[in-house]
């Protein structure tokens, strides 16, 4: 097995993580893993036999720009696997958040929902009228309160 480096269009990494996945299983192609580094824009990571799977896998998927001709080693990329290894996430259901990117960047919101296969949550912002549940990534977002736990209020 060999690590490879699948050039993509960038932002259309998840995409293309998708389709190749999708074609490995019809194929009956031999790929292990997909990954895609959030530092690494325009670039996906295919754990796999060999560069001929990769190539067959990939075959008609659309922003796929090639493939790097060397096996990536694995020393080249164990920083970014130990990153996402060692982050815990500790985010519940109700949970109050603020969201710390993005285009509804410092506002709070309530988490409805945790889907930790995805890192995603789904959540309500609190000051909207009308509550819409909004998608967003695990690390876009930070607990600043606890479901039970009061809120500080100080008396006059």
């Amino acid at each position: 097995m060999a690590l490879y480096v699948i050039k993509a269009t960038v932002n259309r990494e998840e995409q293309v993580m998708d389709f190749i996945s999708s074609n490995a299983k019809k194929k009956h192609k031999k790929i292990y893993s997909l990954m895609h580094p959030h530092d690494m824009r325009g670039y996906v990571i295919v754990e796999a036999e060999d560069m001929n799977e990769i190539r067959e896998a990939y075959q008609g998927v659309p922003y796929v720009n090639g493939i790097l001709p060397k096996p990536l080693k694995i020393e080249e990329i164990e920083g970014m696997i130990d990153q996402t290894v060692a982050q815990q996430v500790n985010i519940q259901k109700g949970d109050i958040v603020e969201i710390i990117s993005g285009p509804f960047k410092r506002e709070k919101a309530r988490v409805t929902r945790v889907e930790l296969g995805k890192e995603e949550a789904v959540v309500e912002i609190l000051e909207s009228a009308v509550p819409i549940p909004i998608t967003v990534k695990i690390d876009s977002i930070k607990v600043i309160r606890r479901e039970g736990e009061e809120e500080n209020i100080d008396a006059d």
